[in-house]
């Protein structure tokens, strides 16, 4: 099985490959783990998840990385499996309103990567195997601070976390039907831009240690 661990940042998933079994990273015909780093934004992260699936054919690709939340409820550092995605900045504001590709008829609900309007992960029951949390993500390129527009969000996707690559993995991965998750951690509560109140350090060291217990389960699963 060949497993490919990506993130826009190196930093996020950095932890996870100095630690990790290298039975797991050297050549192994069995189970092989390969760490990527797509790019920061959908654009970055659709091109090259696209070349890396032509070129690499890996049978599961994992998208790690931090995340904003909507819900202040949620505590910070709590690591997430994202069951369905949407790309949330792709239409238009008009009269305090966001109208998105559906509403305004340049997309069908379920043309295929879609699913009703959405991009979910269609094996989250079957590779959940650490039984972890899962929620509704949203993908934006520009991270959202205005309380209007936080609302406006809120209102239309009824999302938990906000990323800016999420979206593009659901879509790369469900128009190539290659098996994925998407894990995320979160660091912040969307709208705070004061940094020391985000949890950053922890945050990406929860979300390690789970990458590294999976990739453990996944192992055994596969090859014992």
């Amino acid at each position: 099985m060949h497993v490919v661990i990506t993130a826009a940042t190196t930093g996020e998933w950095m932890p996870c490959f100095s630690d990790i079994d290298k039975r797991f990273t050297e050549c192994n015909d069995k189970f092989k783990v390969h760490f990527h780093q797509s790019g920061v934004g959908m654009l970055a992260t659709t091109f090259s998840l696209t070349k890396l699936v032509f070129e690499d054919k890996p049978d599961l690709i994992i998208q790690a990385g931090l995340a904003g939340c909507f819900d202040e409820d949620v505590a910070l550092g709590k690591v997430l499996l994202i069951d369905t995605d949407i790309a949330a900045d792709i239409g238009v504001e008009e009269n305090g309103k966001w109208k998105d590709l559906f509403n305004l008829k340049l997309e069908r609900s379920n043309y295929p990567p879609f699913k009703k309007k959405m991009l979910p992960n269609p094996n989250i029951e079957d590779l959940n195997l650490l039984k972890m949390e899962t929620a509704r993500g949203i993908t934006v390129n520009e991270i959202t601070t205005r309380k209007e527009r936080i609302k406006q969000l809120q209102k239309k996707y009824n999302p938990l976390t906000e990323s800016m690559e999420g979206a593009a993995l659901h879509y790369v991965c469900r128009s190539m039907k290659i098996p994925f998750l998407q894990m995320r951690v979160i660091s912040n509560y969307i709208g705070e831009r004061d940094k020391t109140k985000w949890m950053l350090g922890d945050a990406i060291q929860n979300l390690n240690k789970a990458l590294l217990q999976y990739i453990d389960k996944l192992y055994k699963k596969c090859v014992i």
